[in-house]
């Protein structure tokens, strides 16, 4: 996704592109047999993310009228273990 990311960012300037790229959320998508406490455990921000926290990582990006080829990782830290 980062890649295709960037690569749009080129191609359709000056339109933006930017993306933002969820953990788990505790939505009906993820419910089936999860454990949201022993996953948001092993995450550093101590819990799964909320539908809420997405949404503002979108309105972020969109009033951010200078960033373009952005990815926003919305995953409490997933990626850092």
């Amino acid at each position: 996704m980062d890649s295709l990311v960037r690569a749009l960012a080129v191609e359709l300037a000056p339109i933006r592109v930017n993306a933002v790229k969820p953990g788990v959320v505790r939505t009906p998508l993820w419910r089936g047999g999860l454990d949201y406490d022993e996953i948001g455990r092993q995450l550093p921000v101590g819990r799964v993310g909320e539908p809420e926290d997405v949404a503002a990582a979108y309105v972020y990006l969109m009033n951010q009228r200078y960033a373009t080829g952005s990815i926003v990782a919305v995953d409490g830290g997933h990626v850092l273990v």
